[in-house]
């Protein structure tokens, strides 16, 4: 038997030497992969049973980085291999380099999966803990801002990482830490508007001037805060239009904010009617219009004459509601309402343009206004 084994590993060493350096490399890394894919579905179940009586988080990240870990586990493989194959000085060193920067990326790569887990089951439990909706909202946005700038920092240590790998890179380096004044100075201002949105994105997760779901007037637009990046806001209209605004803009330019601390609104509706209209019959008609409204929340209402003009009085109408949709809808009901109520009752009270006469017959200026109007051919 020993006999045997020893003939076998004299046949296999005498055709290793004959079969070329570069058919005996791709062997070794063949079986390097090999013997990694292995081991890691090994070290996977293990893993799986391992983490069973703990925390959520840990099976949803064991389940979730299985790939970078397989990953990660051929390129360990493959640095191994590439140390035992017959390969010149050069390919070695080209083989480690692109091996480590690789490496990097799956750091980078597990980094994002543990940092997007955590959050997403952090966030899950949250909302199901608190039934304060704006307390939700406020630590939504500012997990959500705080996982965006994380995540931005993790891909620039890593492209950093990444490129101190090359000689020329890492000397460059050096000799920007040698001159760290005008460096930072020029850094600074090439990246200028990053940073202006790196640092906003800080302080909204902070000061929260908006929150997800934020009902908001920006640029003349209405609309809702649909998310919030590292970089940008996006706004959805009420058109389903989106809005792309920079980060900076909500701590340097003003804004509304519909919802800051409540979602109730208070709708105003404007009349412009004629002065001989019965105010006492038109707030009665507009409580039992407002107060049959199942949009309306039973806090605000009022009926008041705000402005009086040349030929018709500003009558306005308060009436508030649960959010600012609500508050939309039940305003349309009250002019479409009211302006029917008076058309039918008193049509007499809406808007006219009044014309002094003498004796019963129309002035002269009014005569030639019709005149011309009938020149015109407004008669036909």
């Amino acid at each position: 038997m020993d006999q045997l084994l020893n003939d076998g590993t004299e046949q296999l060493a005498a055709l290793t030497e004959a079969a070329p350096d570069w058919l005996v490399s791709f062997v070794i890394l063949l079986v390097a992969i090999a013997v990694a894919l292995v081991l890691h579905q090994v070290l996977h179940r293990m893993l799986l049973r391992l983490v069973r009586p703990y925390e959520l988080f840990w099976h949803q990240l064991v389940a979730r980085t299985r790939r970078p870990l397989r990953l990660a586990f051929v390129l360990g493989g493959l640095a191994l291999g590439a140390t035992w194959a017959p390969l010149r000085e050069e390919g070695q060193a080209l083989i480690h380099h692109i091996l480590l920067i690789g490496f990097i990326a799956v750091l980078m790569w597990l980094a994002q999966l543990a940092l997007n887990t955590f959050m997403a089951l952090h966030l899950q439990r949250f909302e199901h803990q608190t039934d304060d909706p704006f307390l939700a909202r406020r630590h939504i946005t500012q997990s959500r801002i705080l996982q965006r700038i994380a995540g931005t920092l993790i891909v620039v240590v890593g492209t950093g990482a990444m490129l101190m790998t090359f000689d020329t890179v890492r000397q460059y380096g050096i000799s920007l830490l040698a001159s760290a004044g005008a460096a930072g100075i020029i850094v600074g201002l090439a990246l200028q508007p990053m940073l202006k949105n790196l640092f906003a994105g800080i302080q909204l997760a902070i000061t929260q001037p908006i929150r997800i779901n934020d009902a908001l007037i920006v640029e003349g637009e209405f609309g809702n805060v649909e998310e919030i990046t590292s970089t940008y806001v996006v706004v959805r209209a009420w058109d389903r239009r989106r809005l792309i605004i920079p980060l900076n803009y909500f701590i340097e330019q003003p804004f509304q904010n519909w919802t800051r601390d409540e979602t109730a609104l208070t709708g105003i509706v404007v009349l412009y009617l004629d002065f001989s209209v019965p105010l006492d019959m038109l707030r009665e008609k507009a409580r039992e219009i407002v107060e049959a409204s199942p949009l309306w929340d039973g806090e605000v209402f009022a009926l008041q004459v705000t402005d009086l003009r040349e030929t018709s009085m500003e009558v306005r109408i308060l009436a508030s509601a649960a959010n600012s949709g609500n508050a939309f809808e039940l305003r349309c009901n009250i002019r479409e309402l009211l302006v029917a109520f008076l058309v039918q009752n008193y049509p007499q009270a809406l808007p006219r343009v009044r014309a002094e006469t003498e004796g019963g017959k129309p002035s002269g200026r009014v005569s030639a206004a019709r005149r011309q109007f009938n020149r015109e051919g407004g008669s036909q």
